[in-house]
């Protein structure tokens, strides 16, 4: 994609990560009580584990403790969480060695992995219990409006989530070029920064029309009393797209990788969270989304991700702003 807008905005999102992070202090493989490296990588006594919020949510972290505390049960270490202002925020501190753990979308781990960052995808959102790890993304109108398919939204304004979502820009680029609109031109373009954000957008009519994750429309919203039924329509949905992922930087020690991945794959669930007390009262989300918790992955599950950026030809997908 080449809009100004999407170019400012990419640009913008990566000054701003480093600024935000460069006043963090240490990185995590310099902080505080850190052990230094074993021969085969490092083993520092604190990770740093971070993530964006799949709404405008305050209490982030507060949704991620009980895997913070099952990992640091795990590992013997310190989780410090890191709530990141971006996608891009996430891939330019896991790139300079200020995250260990990143929590990504399946857009923005192809766009890290392709812009250089060295990591690995281990465990990825699982919305149900033995579900393959994935969700869709929907295109949103008012009810009312007059749009009633993507081929509707020419001359629309179109509100997205972020330059590197994959639920609010990715996969609804490659629709809207299936459907024969140019994102660039045939659009009005509008990145809100968030799922409900963009939903809410739509409702309040500040968009003709957008797009957000299932998840925000179906339950999150409505648990909230932001959105009834009715006030928004579903005019398109994607196919399943993969589960967002867990990505472990790879100049960790291979031991104590294996540890955290095999916590995240076996124990980062509400089952095991609440059998073992770790949440207390009982725990129904396992994330921010409301995912049950998280399953095995590997980084060929996300070939499909790549797939559509080989249709979008988004800049994103190369690393690029």
């Amino acid at each position: 994609m080449s809009s100004a807008t999407r170019r400012a905005f990419g640009a913008g999102a990566f000054l701003f990560a480093a600024l935000v992070l460069a006043g963090c202090g240490q990185s995590a493989s310099t902080s505080s009580g850190a052990s230094g490296s074993s021969p085969n990588g490092r083993n520092p006594d604190e990770l740093v584990l971070a993530g964006v919020p799949s709404e405008n949510a305050q209490s982030l972290q507060q949704a991620y403790q009980p895997m913070i505390t099952m990992l640091e049960r795990e590992t013997g270490k310190k989780i410090r969480f890191q709530n990141a202002t971006s996608y891009s925020a996430v891939i330019e501190a896991q790139r300079t060695g200020k995250v260990d753990i990143a929590m990504y979308g399946p857009f923005s781990f192809v766009t890290a992995l392709n812009s250089g960052v060295k990591a690995t995808p281990v465990a990825a959102q699982t919305t149900t219990k033995g579900a393959t790890p994935g969700y869709h993304s929907y295109g949103i109108t008012r009810a009312g409006s007059g749009i009633n398919s993507i081929a509707d939204y020419k001359g629309k304004k179109v509100c997205f989530v972020d330059p590197n979502s994959t639920s609010g820009f990715l996969y609804p680029s490659a629709a809207l070029l299936n459907a024969g609109i140019d994102p660039d031109k045939d659009i009005t373009p509008v990145m809100t920064g968030g799922h409900d954000a963009s939903a809410l957008a739509v409702l309040h009519g500040q968009c003709d029309a957008g797009f957000a994750e299932d998840s925000m429309i179906d339950t999150t919203l409505p648990a909230k009393g932001q959105l009834k039924p009715g006030e928004l329509n579903v005019i398109w949905k994607s196919e399943v797209i993969a589960g967002s992922p867990v990505a472990i930087s790879d100049d960790l020690d291979p031991e104590l990788k294996s540890k955290i991945a095999v916590a995240l794959q076996t124990k980062a669930n509400v089952d095991y969270f609440n059998s073992t007390g770790i949440c207390t009262p009982a725990c129904s989300a396992a994330d921010d989304a409301g995912d049950w918790g998280y399953s095995k992955v590997d980084n060929s599950f996300y070939d499909g991700v790549r797939k559509v950026c080989d249709i979008t030809k988004a800049k994103q997908c190369s690393g690029q702003s």
